[in-house]
Order: C-alpha cells, then structure tokens, then sequence
C-alpha cells in the first residue's frame, strides 16, 4: 500500500483509489509531498565516531592475520553509518573505511569509475596512480581520479594504514558503478616520483598544457605543506568563529576542488577554542589529525576525539567544535556536489544563540 505522510486515515473511497492504482505502479503526490519536499534538510545519517586506539587499528591488524592484501584485492573496513541500515557509507552520499596494507605486500591494480581520495593515518608506503609513484606519510592527502589505474604497496617494515573515502554511494544511484582490473598486481612506473608536484604544483604550468578532466593534476598534497599554510594563516589573521582557521584543498588548473565530487579540507582549532554554532548541508567525515577536543550537536550528542578517530558529521546537524588543545583536523563532503547544484546551505548562529 502507498506511503502516507499523515497519521489520519483517509476516507475509504479515496484509500481504495489509493490500493487500486498502487497495483498499477502509481501512488498520489499529495499523501508523500511533505515528505519528498520537507521545510529543511532530513536525513537518517547519525553522528558516530570510530575510536582508533580502540577499535579500528586493533580489528585492522587482526584482519591483516586472516586475509592478505592480494586475496582481499583491498584489506578495508568499511565504516558503516548506524542510521544507514547496513549501507556501505558514512553519510548519504559518501563511503569510507580505513585500509591496511603490511610490510612487503602489494594491493594489486585495478581502476573504477568511483573518485577516491586517502588520507594518511600511520606508517609509510606509497600508491602508484596513472604510471607515477607517489610516497605516503601520516597526514598527506592523496587523490586517485576516477577510472585512473592504481596500486598500493608497503615497503617498510611497519603497517601501512589511511583513511579511504570514495563517492561510491553517489555513483551507485547513478548507476554508473564501473571497475576493471589491471593485467599485473603493479602498473608500471612511467613517472619519475613527484612528477605530478613539479609540473603542476608551482603556481605554473607546462605551456602547452590543457586539463582533461575535472581532478586536480596533482596526486599528492603533503602534510608539511598543509601544516605550514594553516600556521601562517594563524599568524595574520583571527580565526573564523565556526572554523577556526580552515582550508580547503584546490585543483590548481581551475581553483575548484581536488576532485569534482568530494571536497577536502583541513583546519586548525587554536587551544581552547570554542566554535559558534553552525550547519551546512554537506555530511561530513572528519579525521583528527592532532591534538584532543569534542564536536557537540544540538540534541545533546557529544563526540570526544583524539588523533586518528574518525567520526560524522550528518547534513544540517547543528553542532560545535571545541579544542582542549591545539587541534588539526581533515575532512572530506560532498560540498563540491552541493555547489555545483546550486543547492549547498550554510548556516551561522552567534554562540549566545544556543550551541550543539
């Protein structure tokens, strides 16, 4: 029987219109237009966080005991959104997990429709994407375009772990879920290392150079890089009240997102910082990358964070950020999408108005 958005039943003549047309694969716009076109963003997204101490790196190496990198094509757990059901995704419209590759093996070569980016949590390693290799320490930013070949692999002698976060969920409502393997577990390096960097990451570009697609030409952004901007921006000027000092990461050629369908950011939380309240509509996944605080939301859930947690947080939740010390942290959402719609939101509250 059709959905209804009210608790009143209709009259039976107009419910047995309801149940006959239900059979023909129709259903009345009136009795689900609250629902469908509601007066401020809905979602069954919660906020969570996954504690790394605890839980993900301890379940990580046990799995690294029970499959390798090979037999699983990619050693992933993936964090699953509790309001979602048993869905692959953190929030609506992003997916992520963490990943783990140990010492000698190799993730072997395959490419997707699906953008990716990885952001570095523990060890050393590098991926190799479209021929160029490219090393990976604890807090670069790392970017696999959609439908480019990339393999992973562990050269240390300590695990190798990061944080994976693809738009696979958007992807799949499109239906244009793709994936192809490679003809070796590792594509060749055609690239010398930092190719990408030295072309395109100088404010300057090769003459004759024109981008083809929407992803930035740079494959990695290096944590000393992103630590050093949010210092000096620290230094000239106060910080946003609900940011602090946040960035976001750019493609050069255009000056829009690294990629076009996940957004990437990073911010600094002075010590003691306490931010107004705020919400937008992008869900979000965070990443701490330093320092120790709590995100509140306004129905009185408290998110307490180290560094390596992860945690959400869902579309228009009002919420606040607050440092016990100084505090670094990585996001990835769906803002670029947002944008590119022209349905992206935003809204500011002073903290006298009632913080998450």
């Amino acid at each position: 029987m059709a959905n209804s958005a009210s608790t009143i039943a209709p009259p039976p003549e107009r419910q047995s219109f309801y149940d006959e047309i239900f059979d023909e694969n129709l259903a009345p716009l009136w009795e689900s237009l609250h629902q469908l076109v509601p007066p401020a963003p809905i979602t069954p997204v919660r906020p969570v966080l996954w504690d790394y101490d605890r839980a993900l790196r301890p379940r990580l190496m046990e799995a690294g005991q029970l499959i390798t990198a090979r037999e699983a094509e990619r050693r992933v757990l993936m964090l699953q959104n509790p309001g979602l059901n048993g869905q692959a995704a953190a929030t609506r419209s992003i997916y992520a997990g963490v990943q783990l590759v140990l010492p000698g093996e190799v993730a072997p070569a395959h490419r997707h429709t699906q953008s990716a980016i990885r952001f570095i949590l523990e060890g050393g390693g590098y991926t190799t994407v479209d021929g160029e290799k490219i090393q990976m320490s604890p807090g670069d930013f790392v970017i696999t375009p959609s439908w480019t070949f990339h393999d992973h692999g562990n050269e240390t002698d300590a695990p190798l772990v990061w944080v994976d976060v693809l738009d696979i969920p958007l992807m799949s409502s499109l239906d244009t879920t793709f994936a192809e393997a490679a003809n070796a577990d590792a594509q060749p390096v055609v690239r010398p290392p930092g190719d990408s960097l030295a072309r395109y990451g100088g404010n300057m570009f090769p003459v004759d150079w024109k981008p083809k697609t929407g992803s930035s030409p740079i494959f990695s952004y290096p944590y000393a890089r992103s630590r050093e901007t949010l210092a000096n921006l620290r230094q000239y000027g106060s910080p946003d009240p609900c940011h602090g000092y946040k960035m976001r990461y750019v493609n050069p050629a255009n000056g829009g997102y690294a990629m076009p369908t996940i957004g990437a950011f990073m911010q600094l939380l002075p010590a003691g910082f306490d931010a107004a309240p705020y919400r937008s509509t992008d869900g979000t996944v965070y990443v701490v990358v330093e320092g120790e605080g709590e995100t509140r939301f306004a129905d009185g859930t408290r998110i307490a964070w180290k560094p390596r947690d992860i945690f959400v947080v869902p579309s228009w939740a009002l919420h606040t950020h607050h440092a016990r010390s100084e505090a670094v942290l990585f996001s990835a959402s769906d803002r670029p999408v947002h944008e590119a719609l022209g349905v992206w939101r935003e809204e500011r509250r002073a903290p006298e108005d009632g913080e998450g």
